[in-house]
């Protein structure tokens, strides 16, 4: 009889155990990661443009903590692998936004691995941007549901489901769900952040991780009409002009686009109302981490509360973006954070807060926040922070630049250009960076520059740079596959020429393949097709004016290297737009 106690006690105090175990997983808060493409700091309304209409935006804004000194890099792919890592994206293989350059490394670990380790359900909802093939896809890097266009864009070259749609590429998009094509009706930001709404409250009673990953207000500049009727009447340069830091005027074209993009904004802004009604509405707000960022700095000209630089520049317009957290349960809103803060931050900020362990085995460059929203001193006010943006690598010493406290150092020069032809400025007495200060601080500049070069040289050491991640050919998690323009390298720039030298690099599993090549426009017949993969070189002769040849069961080796193929005609050598591979023995 007292044994059959103890084992009730035993059995009684087992499930009490569990219960309380799964009572402190709840306790891990919810989190929603929303981004946008090419909004800059002064597209809302909260940071000083009183043309846009941003309501909840600007709402949501006096209800979070604000970092108001929160940077990124000056371009997509770059600043989405370091938010995804906590990592410079040089770390990561990720060196550019198109030309073989935006894959990042299958061996990073991303903000969704590490959360499904704390039991998160993970889900992505827009732009991805750090490889398009297997293994660098969203469901090979943690998430658990993908739902996303390719490349850096809708309606760019690698996004070949929508690319040839013109100016209705936004509109009922084939899109990519969970890695297989899927055709959806309606505005893209409306698909995506309905998609975004369905996935949280289907995961509503377990931990989940939410990345609404918006592609607009990227151009193209499309938009339904009913938003962009808002804007069609104002003038832009009414906003531009407050506190220009450029002789440049906005032009006729400028003034467009900035009606354009401000009616993508808007419709964004609706849309995010849709999801924080929806949290409201569950009950979760209070234990949901929701962060509101951005990329970069504007594509376009237009008002950017007075700083330098738009998009792809290393000046503060470019780089300083706009950063709100809202966790109610934590920390009180309505609250500003002037310290520098960055990307690489979000990472080991989202570990502390959510209980999992970041990645220990490599170097994370970020710090956790936690510190600054706990309103606690920290000893990193005077922290560095690397900027670069190049085509290809970083350049020395052009559009390049360290910040350290209210110091930043920026080369615009040549590689053995002297310290006096640097730029330096206190970004804290001169927030636009018009006031060059290097010729009476040139001991302070050269500090600056022997730590930046530091920074440069062990970042171009990084190994997933020196041997960037191959697209891998012929495995079971993704067959067929489709190399798309946007992962092509070759010449600089490649884009959607027809008469260019372009490549792949791949690694490729040993058997017989059935492969289609695409062209942008029909290629004429009595031409040669061509395939070169290491010492096999296949071709064959194409007797039709077609868009797209088929090579049928060819016999290729193991090979990790550079796939090149190309259509030879009169002396022409012509790159497909796309090409299909898949592995049938």
């Amino acid at each position: 009889m007292i044994f059959k106690l103890k084992s009730a006690c035993i059995v009684i105090i087992t499930a009490l155990m569990a219960f309380s175990a799964h009572a402190q997983e709840k306790k891990r808060p919810n989190v929603i990661l929303i981004i946008t493409d090419d909004q800059g700091y002064g597209d809302l309304g909260i940071t000083g443009n009183d043309q846009i209409k941003t309501p909840v935006l600007d709402q949501f804004a006096k209800e979070s903590v604000r970092l108001n000194n929160f940077y990124v890099s000056p371009v997509c792919a770059p600043t989405r692998s370091s938010l995804m890592t906590g990592r410079y994206s040089l770390r990561t293989g990720v060196r550019d936004t198109y030309n073989g350059g935006a894959i990042m490394a299958a061996n990073e670990v991303t903000i969704a691995e590490m959360l499904k380790q704390g039991g998160y359900r993970t889900g992505i909802f827009g732009k991805w941007h750090l490889g398009d093939n297997y293994p660098s896809r969203p469901n090979d890097q943690g998430f658990d549901e993908s739902l996303i266009h390719l490349s850096g864009g809708m309606g760019q070259v690698g996004d070949f489901t929508t690319y040839f749609e013109g100016d209705r590429s936004y509109f009922d998009p084939v899109l990519w769900h969970n890695g297989e094509q899927q055709k959806y009706t309606g505005y893209c930001s409306d698909i995506f952040a309905d998609n975004a709404v369905q996935f949280i409250e289907q995961n509503k009673e377990q931990p989940f991780f939410c990345y609404l990953s918006f592609n607009a207000p990227h151009t193209p500049l499309q938009v339904p009409d009913t938003y962009y009727q808002k804007y069609k009447d104002i003038d832009p340069s009414i906003a531009f002009e407050k506190n220009n830091s450029t002789s440049r005027a906005m032009s006729e074209k400028d003034k467009e686009d900035a009606r354009k993009v401000y009616a993508m904004v808007t419709n964004i802004d609706d849309n995010i109302g849709k999801l924080l009604k929806k949290v409201g509405t569950l009950g979760i707000a209070e234990d949901t981490i929701i962060i509101f960022m951005t990329d970069n700095g504007p594509q376009q000209l237009r008002y950017v509360g007075g700083m330098r630089g738009l998009k792809g520049s290393v000046y503060r317009g470019g780089v300083r973006v706009p950063f709100f957290l809202r966790y109610p349960s934590q920390f009180k809103g309505n609250k500003d954070i002037e310290t520098t803060s960055a990307h690489i931050d979000v990472l080991p900020t989202l570990a502390q807060l959510c209980k999992v362990e970041a990645p220990s085995d490599r170097k994370i460059d970020g710090k956790s926040l936690l510190p600054l929203l706990e309103d606690k001193k920290v000893g990193w006010a005077n922290r560095s922070l690397f900027f670069y943006w190049a085509r290809r690598y970083p350049e020395l010493y052009h559009n390049i630049a360290l910040q350290k406290g209210e110091h930043k150092l920026v080369g615009q020069t040549n590689y053995n250009a002297s310290i006096a032809d640097f730029g330096l400025f206190n970004i804290k007495n001169d927030p636009n960076e018009q006031q060059n200060i290097v010729r009476e601080n040139q001991d302070l500049a050269v500090d600056l520059k022997k730590e930046m070069d530091a920074v440069y040289h062990e970042l171009i050491a990084s190994e997933n740079l020196v041997n960037p991640p191959p697209i891998v050919v012929g495995n079971d998690a993704e067959n067929p596959l489709i190399l798309n323009r946007n992962d092509a390298s070759g010449e600089r720039g490649i884009w959607n020429q027809e008469e260019v030298y372009g490549k792949w690099e791949v690694e490729i599993a040993p058997g017989n393949y059935n492969i289609k090549f695409k062209f942008v426009k029909p290629v004429e017949a009595s031409g040669r097709m061509f395939l070169e993969t290491g010492t096999v070189v296949s071709q064959m002769k194409n007797e039709t004016k077609t868009d797209v040849i088929e090579m049928q069961n060819v016999a290729l080796p193991k090979m990790k290297g550079s796939l090149v193929p190309f259509y030879m005609w009169k002396g022409k050598r012509i790159f497909p737009f796309w090409v299909e591979m898949e592995k049938i023995k």
